[in-house]
């Protein structure tokens, strides 16, 4: 029997054992992703392209990229945009360096940048020149522990350098930022590191750009030359109602009373500008950045992240003070004066100069 012989069938030619013939697979296109191309191309079309699912993580990455390079070019932007000065000058008998971080802040009450329109809606006036509505002293501790906040009265009876006594308001009017550092370092031995500077303006529009601040009035405050007008209850002040909260002298105690609600007034400020809900804003954090850099001026090595640093010291609460007052005489030639309680005066400085707390006894006491 032949090779192609087996058991009555073919093995050969397509017939199986038994003489069935073999059954063929149906000729169709190739299987498989090769096989697909080739019968596209058989039939004289290109394939369709392949769709790709869109990577949902890289185009985050991106998002989270542009907004980086935008939040560190505007970050340059302000920062090359602040007014700067030379406040801080070397001279014979400077307080050496001392721990911790001391800033000079002071309110001007220049109303030179203001449009007369501004000036009636601000109760400005129009007195010309430059003086210090505030003057205020901020002491950053340089380990844990509440920063402290000291108002100095305007009207404070000190030695000015190459001006005899007067009150401390008379420097920034005799001799700018520059003249006004150096008394305040001459008459707290307290060696100051930063200095930032605001005018009327500046501060009001600073409070319409966090979109006011509350505040808790104990009773009625009405004071025509500051354009105030204020019932008690808690209430949320408004650029020009802040303006006014903080300039008034409507008071008993004058002066006095004054600065203690200018630092009431600048720690709720200050804990609104630095509140989640104002940095996370950019309806309110970028109004806030161009609002400090039209009106904030700062020494000439001062940058916005030690702004950005003062303003965070301050956000967590700070202990606030005003110098000890030893009386209010009458002086020739300067009026009513504020004359500090020098023992207590050198206590405040002294432990602020060592970087310790505050004796309890010279903080203000709960009422």
């Amino acid at each position: 029997m032949s090779a192609g012989y087996q058991q009555g069938g073919y093995q050969q030619g397509g017939y199986r054992q038994g003489g069935q013939p073999r059954q063929r697979r149906p000729q169709g296109p190739p299987q498989g992703a090769y096989g697909q191309q080739a019968a596209y191309q058989q039939a004289g079309r290109r394939p369709a392209p392949k769709r790709r699912k869109p990577r949902i993580g890289r185009i985050i990455g991106v998002v989270l990229v542009l907004l980086l390079a935008l939040g560190v070019g505007m970050w340059f932007y302000v920062d090359g945009s602040l007014r700067r000065i030379d406040a801080l000058t070397d001279y014979e008998g400077r307080p050496a360096d001392t721990p911790g971080t001391n800033w000079l802040l002071v309110g001007s009450d220049a109303r030179d940048d203001l449009t007369e329109e501004q000036k009636a809606t601000l109760s400005t006036g129009d007195a010309g020149g430059r003086r210090t509505d505030t003057i205020m002293l901020l002491h950053i501790p340089e380990g844990s522990g509440k920063s402290t906040l000291v108002s100095v009265p305007r009207d404070s009876y000190v030695d000015i350098p190459g001006n005899g006594k007067n009150k401390i308001n008379a420097a920034f009017a005799f001799g700018g930022p520059s003249l006004l550092v150096q008394t305040v370092e001459g008459a707290t031995g307290i060696h100051v590191d930063h200095y930032m500077e605001i005018g009327f303006g500046g501060f009001a529009g600073i409070v319409d750009a966090v979109g006011g601040v509350d505040m808790c009035i104990e009773e009625p405050m009405r004071d025509p030359l500051a354009g105030l007008d204020l019932q008690p209850g808690c209430q949320e002040l408004d650029g020009a109602q802040a303006l006014g909260f903080v300039r008034s002298r409507a008071f008993a105690t004058a002066d006095l009373q004054r600065v203690e609600n200018q630092r009431k007034f600048l720690a709720a400020l200050t804990d609104k500008a630095t509140s989640f809900g104002t940095l996370a804003n950019p309806f309110r954090a970028f109004p806030l950045l161009f609002a400090g850099t039209d009106s904030i001026s700062v020494n000439s090595d001062d940058h916005l992240h030690h702004l950005a640093g003062m303003a965070f010291a301050m956000g967590g609460g700070v202990d606030t003070v005003t110098v000890p007052v030893g009386g209010t005489p009458t002086v020739p030639g300067a009026g009513s004066v504020v004359q500090w309680d020098r023992d207590n005066a050198l206590r405040l400085f002294g432990a602020l100069e060592k970087d310790e707390p505050v004796p309890a006894d010279l903080l203000p006491q709960p009422k």
